[in-house]
């Protein structure tokens, strides 16, 4: 989000700004000091009084272990509530997190459930249900267990492996790097040439090494861009790190040797092409989608089958 529009955006109906403490298209931080500092000029020339809202469901537990100096939390104003995810780098299981208020005052009462029926008044902001407490009490331990400085560890860990997995990424020169350094530790990537082969068949070769890395495109405005993303967690070591470079690099070598997806196109050629051939020339004639099929299918069964001769198991 770019803070300058966002705030040209805000009008007297707008209720808060949310902003981004960890993407997850590419794991940036967005600038929340920046769009602090600029509602804080416009509430002051209108009278209004917008807030900010920081979705730090991955960066709440990055942020402040990794980088402390930087201000996106309640040390600015206009930041009234956080939230963030347990079950991300709170590095628990699936199924905790929080929103936490600067001050009561910021939550409206009407927002809050009062219930009486378990023997006393207990308000609650969230819809009531039967659920485990294993998260609550998982999460109680990891921060009594790590602590500030356990913490910081693991991130710093998650950072060099994830600045493992870039520099190889990098080396094979096949890749653009589409995240940064700072923000979550992840590394999202693009293939620099795909005209033969995309990102979603890299994703789909890399299943068979036991990978499942995602492939997706960009949101609007950016669609044109694919990206694979592979997220840097507390159990992804460095050995694990140069074995995924080492399998990409196995899958691209695979992909150069097979027929281009754009094969069909290739051998696509329309009445108007035949109409521009120099009298004399052979005309090629134009196949059927299913004829075209077929031998694709048969250039794939081919490379399948000499495949399975040379890599026989002994």
């Amino acid at each position: 989000m770019d803070p300058e529009k966002a705030v040209e955006l805000v009008d007297e109906n707008t209720i808060c700004v949310a902003a981004i403490l960890g993407s997850t298209l590419n794991g940036e931080f967005e600038d929340v000091k920046l769009l602090n500092d600029l509602l804080v000029k416009k509430n002051e020339e209108t009278g209004w009084d917008t807030p900010i809202h920081v979705d730090a469901a991955s960066g709440g537990f990055i942020a402040p272990f990794l980088y402390p100096e930087l201000e996106w939390d309640f040390r600015l104003p206009l930041v009234k509530s956080i939230n963030v995810s347990g079950h991300k780098y709170g590095l628990v299981y699936a199924g905790i997190g929080w929103v936490v208020w600067r001050s009561k005052d910021d939550l409206p009462d009407e927002l809050i459930f009062h219930i009486n029926y378990l023997g006393a008044d207990q308000p609650t902001f969230t819809l009531n249900f039967s659920k485990g407490s294993s998260q609550v009490i998982a999460q109680y331990y990891q921060l009594i267990r790590l602590g500030y400085e356990g913490y910081r560890n693991v991130m710093e860990n998650c950072t060099e492996n994830m600045m493992v997995l870039k520099e190889g990424l990098e080396k094979t020169g096949r890749f653009n790097i589409i995240s940064k350094d700072q923000g979550v530790p992840l590394v999202a990537f693009s293939l620099k040439d795909n005209h033969a082969h995309n990102e979603f068949e890299v994703s789909d070769m890399l299943r068979r090494f036991g990978w499942i890395v995602p492939a997706y495109t960009m949101p609007p405005d950016a669609q044109h861009i694919t990206v694979l993303r592979v997220v840097i967690r507390e159990d992804f070591s460095r050995t694990l790190a140069e074995r995924l470079v080492n399998d990409i690099q196995k899958v691209l070598n695979e992909l150069d040797a097979l027929p281009s997806k754009l094969l069909t196109a290739k051998m696509a050629v329309t009445q108007d092409d035949n109409d521009l051939v120099p009298p004399g020339s052979p005309v090629i004639a134009k196949k059927s989608a299913l004829e075209m099929q077929r031998e694709i299918t048969t250039i794939w069964k081919k490379f399948v089958l000499d495949r399975k001769k040379t890599n026989g198991v002994c």
